[in-house]
């Protein structure tokens, strides 16, 4: 089955305002820029968006925070985002925050079709609250539900006409729990080859999770904060 669309317009039909979105990358790594560059050129509002965080002020998610196009974000923490923390703490953004290990099962449970599961991060503090508490082996975990979407985007290193994906390094992080729960999942990819060519053993994300398939135009793939060593 041929899952290729012709560019990112035609990938992103069908996103309306109000929607639950899944984006997977962490920070500027993996993520799904040119499918962001067009949900903000769609002007759709009212998005709940579930990604690791919000990557930086004028990159990434960053720009939908600029416009006011997400009403809740979803993530594990608010990373180098300014307007991220601004909009949090000035109420105009709700935010749950989320164990980033919890975060990442709750997605893979999602597209797994396991509704909730024990854990015991977050027990004693504030992620509790509200949730049920059993014990296993003589320590307490709390009860969290899986996450799903309306659509999820990713971004991938290699993708072929069949919707199967490989990731690259770290880049991979959320990407391949993502593409499995999204009611219909959005693949960007750096280079698109033809089905068959992809070593079965190295892909990451088999075609069965993917709807939708395009070739990215560019890719800035920023560096959130660069180090570099002495002389």
């Amino acid at each position: 089955m041929n899952k290729v669309v012709n560019n990112v317009e035609d990938a992103c039909k069908g996103i309306e305002s109000g929607m639950t979105l899944m984006l997977g990358g962490f920070g500027l790594c993996g993520i799904p820029e040119n499918s962001i560059g067009q949900l903000v050129k769609m002007g759709v509002k009212d998005l709940t968006c579930i990604s690791n965080n919000a990557g930086v002020d004028d990159f990434g998610l960053g720009l939908l925070l600029q416009g006011k196009q997400i009403k809740k974000m979803v993530s594990s923490y608010v990373g180098e985002n300014d307007e991220f923390e601004r909009q949090m703490l000035s109420g105009e953004l709700e935010v749950d925050l989320i164990p980033q290990g919890s975060l990442a099962e709750r997605c893979r449970a999602g597209g797994a079709g396991i509704p909730a599961f024990f854990t015991p991060a977050g027990y004693g503090t504030e992620v509790a609250e509200g949730k049920e508490v059993r014990e296993f082996n003589g320590k307490p975990h709390i009860l969290e539900t899986a996450l799903t979407a309306d659509f999820a985007i990713v971004k991938a290193w290699k993708g072929d006409t069949e919707g199967n994906l490989v990731f690259k390094a770290t880049a991979r992080n959320f990407n391949p729990m993502m593409a499995m729960a999204g009611k219909i999942t959005i693949a960007e990819v750096e280079e698109l080859v033809p089905a068959g060519e992809l070593d079965p053993n190295e892909i990451h994300t088999p075609g069965i999770f993917v709807q939708r398939i395009f070739k990215g135009e560019a890719f800035e793939k920023r560096i959130e904060q660069r180090t570099v060593r002495q002389k």
